[in-house]
């Protein structure tokens, strides 16, 4: 065997050699990635056992306290039929972690809400939304809007505000989004 031939059988192995680290490392890639999609998965199906997914939305911008604006987005959701009687809520510690805030505001905006009526805690197993008689969840909200409106007057005809400005403000006000 000549040194050319030498040459060409340690080029045939080395082309060998360098089609398996090739091939191996494709394969580490695809298991890695299945791993990790895997993982992925696995995290979204153990939130979804925490409880209804909830969008809350937190505005340090706000002049409403944190435990505030998680009470009223979690109020109106359950008013307006989003999240049903009976649904299970995330826990306060998976609530507290997916809103990067304490799990003591959490508990807190739970708290009133279940002092309000919103839900109900079993003890061991979580927080759920109670059953809602809507005529009186509706009374409710007519008369504190009624208050407001008492108020709102008063302050209008202190100031000469007519009712028809009044109304215009009340129109502008409706379609600014809220948090």
């Amino acid at each position: 065997m000549g040194p050319a031939s030498a040459e060409a059988e340690f080029y045939k192995v080395f082309l060998s050699f360098a089609r398996i680290l090739r091939d191996a490392l494709f394969f580490s890639i695809f298991l890695l990635t299945t791993v990790y999609i895997s993982f992925i998965l696995y995290i979204s199906y153990m939130n979804r056992m925490d409880g209804e997914l909830v969008n809350i939305l937190i505005s340090n911008a706000s002049d409403k306290p944190i435990y505030e604006q998680i009470r009223t987005q979690l109020k109106n959701q359950i008013l307006s039929g989003d999240l049903e009687p009976g649904a299970a809520l995330p826990s306060i510690r998976a609530l507290a972690r997916d809103l990067r805030v304490s799990v003591i505001t959490t508990k807190r905006a739970y708290d009133e809400l279940e002092k309000e009526g919103y839900l109900h805690t079993v003890p061991g197993k979580g927080c759920y939304v109670a059953e809602q008689n809507a005529q009186l969840v509706r009374e409710a909200y007519l008369t504190r809007i009624e208050a407001h409106m008492r108020e709102i007057a008063a302050l209008a005809a202190g100031c000469g505000l007519s009712l028809e400005e009044a109304a215009e403000m009340l129109r502008l006000l409706w379609d600014e989004p809220t948090i």
